[in-house]
């Protein structure tokens, strides 16, 4: 029998707590327990195996709307208990879950379950654009979906309002000044206690672990003795936690663009700065200086380099207003770059805000609203209070703030583009009150093969922690995909298409690890070839 091995953190939370038949219901209050044997190497020993599930969560049907007037996606609330490990403590939690119907029923194999990136991102409505993009897969499977517990139409997690979210990313976070320091601090731990203020009864129980056990809830409601996955981004994470926990109940899995689940979030998030700074030196500046034709703004990689901080200098010294009223500042001209860093696709959009920046005055109506759908549209407030309650309370983080200081001016240096702003991220968890949440080690014992796929230069989930996670995730194949972009499946690349269509329609997965070639970068009109 395969073994799920569980440490329990002991780190002591400092939150203040503010239809189906019975035989059915008893089944699936029993498979809903993990099927391997826990084992507990800390305290709290009752958290390494949930308590029973109450029939009230077992026993209710999912009913079943549109969507939306017209839509043939189906939605329906999933009632869940806010803490999995005590489920008669606290009110409940509803989660919104959805379904496409598998397009040929009498071919249907099964249930394809799909979950958001961030933690942050919205997932109830994505079941839809995938069954386009993926008419094959859509044939054969039920597309599911959902919006994690804190997400969207699910019960909601709030921190900040408008101006406080503002408020966070203003500024420049490359100012070492001590002011400066003082400002960031006191950012990151207003954020934690307009958390605590607004949803102090929710935080602790916003974790990844939590929504893996939401997850086989919404499996066995849906009459499901297994279901496949497919997971993109902080979506890896979830399903490598999910398909540990209950290995029993997975069949295929796809992990898209991997967070490095074999650690902690401060260790992953640590080296994003290093990747975010090579995404922008060795791809998009050398595809600018190529363009130079189209953009002006400098020949060779190190001219267009010297032209950005320039203007970065410049949105310092005098901040420029666009559209609703937004500031762009610095640290938004550094937001904007990062989000256009995730897909090649969106080179030419950043090129040519940045290109209209230098003749703001006479910038034409679309170039005004190009530069504020780079630079004027970064997360949200929404965003932002999921990410942290997860990415905070997972696992744990150091909690040491000048060593944070210390750390994130070197950060600061090397790679500006976002280590200028690790300091606010960090420093934010070190704030957080400390959680309970178990530590899943993911070891790929009694598991299916898993498939990952990771680009070399993904800025977000960068390879070397992707490398990290398959070689932790024991018996899975790494599709290596040769270029930058964060997302490889159903992104126009046939190679990467072929492979996991292959896997999800037949179950066969690559003999051994392979690699694919990246789609090339876009042309971008206006261009002369010489």
């Amino acid at each position: 029998m395969s073994r799920t091995r569980i440490r329990i953190g002991t780190r002591k939370a400092r939150w203040t707590r503010a239809g189906v038949t019975g035989a059915a219901a008893v089944a699936i209050a029993a498979a809903l327990c993990p099927a391997a044997t826990a084992t507990a190497t800390a305290a709290r020993p009752a958290a390494a195996v949930p308590a029973p599930v109450p029939e009230r969560y077992t026993a209710q049907r999912l009913v079943w709307e549109p969507c939306a007037p017209g839509a043939t996606l189906e939605c329906a609330p999933m009632t869940v208990p806010r803490d999995w490990h005590h489920p008669g403590a606290g009110a409940d939690l509803t989660v919104r879950v959805s379904r496409q119907r598998a397009a040929d029923p009498a071919r249907r194999r099964g249930t394809l379950l799909m979950a958001a990136g961030g933690p942050g991102g919205e997932g109830l409505l994505r079941p839809t654009g995938f069954v386009k993009a993926a008419p094959k897969i859509a044939e054969v499977y039920d597309v599911v979906g959902f919006d994690q517990r804190g997400v969207g139409r699910s019960t909601r997690v709030s921190c900040q309002d408008d101006a406080e979210f503002a408020d966070f990313f203003a500024g420049d976070f490359r100012d070492r000044s001590p002011a400066a320091l003082r400002r960031v601090l006191d950012n990151s731990r207003k954020f934690v206690a307009g958390c605590q203020a607004r949803s102090g009864d929710l935080l602790p129980y916003l974790t990844t672990e939590q929504t893996a056990r939401d997850v086989d809830l919404y499996r066995a409601l849906l009459g499901e003795r297994k279901i496949s996955y497919y997971g993109p981004s902080y979506a890896s994470k979830l399903g490598a936690t999910y398909a540990t926990l209950f290995p029993r109940h997975v069949e295929r899995v796809v992990l898209d663009s991997n967070i490095a689940f074999d650690g902690t979030w401060e260790e992953f998030e640590k080296g994003q700065p290093m990747s975010f700074q090579r995404r922008f030196e060795e791809d998009f500046l050398p595809w600018l200086a190529r363009y130079d034709d189209v953009y002006h703004y400098g020949r060779t990689p190190a001219e267009a380099k010297a032209r950005w901080e320039e203007r970065r200098r410049a949105l310092g010294a005098r901040p420029l207003t666009i559209g609703g009223g937004r500031t762009l500042a610095p640290n938004q001209f550094d937001n904007g770059a990062i989000l256009a860093l995730y897909k090649g696709g969106t080179f030419p959009l950043l090129a040519g805000a940045l290109a209209a920046l230098d003749h703001w005055d006479t910038a034409t109506d679309e170039e005004r609203r190009n530069v504020d759908l780079i630079f004027g549209r970064y997360l949200s407030k929404e965003f932002l209070a999921e990410f942290f309650s997860v990415t905070c309370n997972d696992t744990p983080w150091t909690r040491d703030t000048a060593q944070w200081v210390r750390q994130t001016a070197e950060d600061a240096a090397r790679y500006p583009l976002m280590g200028a702003r690790a300091l606010a991220f960090a420093a934010t968890c070190a704030a957080w009150p400390a959680g309970t949440a178990p530590r899943v080690d993911v070891t790929g014992e009694g598991l299916p093969p898993v498939l990952m796929l990771n680009s070399l230069h993904d800025p977000a989930t960068y390879y070397e922690g992707a490398r990290r996670a398959h070689r932790a995730l024991r018996g899975s194949r790494l599709v290596t995909v040769t270029g930058g972009d964060h997302g490889q499946y159903l992104e126009k690349n046939a190679c990467v298409d072929a492979i996991v269509d292959r896997y999800l329609l037949t179950g066969a997965a690559p003999d051994r690890d392979t690699t694919c070639a990246a789609t090339p970068l876009p042309v971008p009109a206006g261009h002369t070839a010489r």
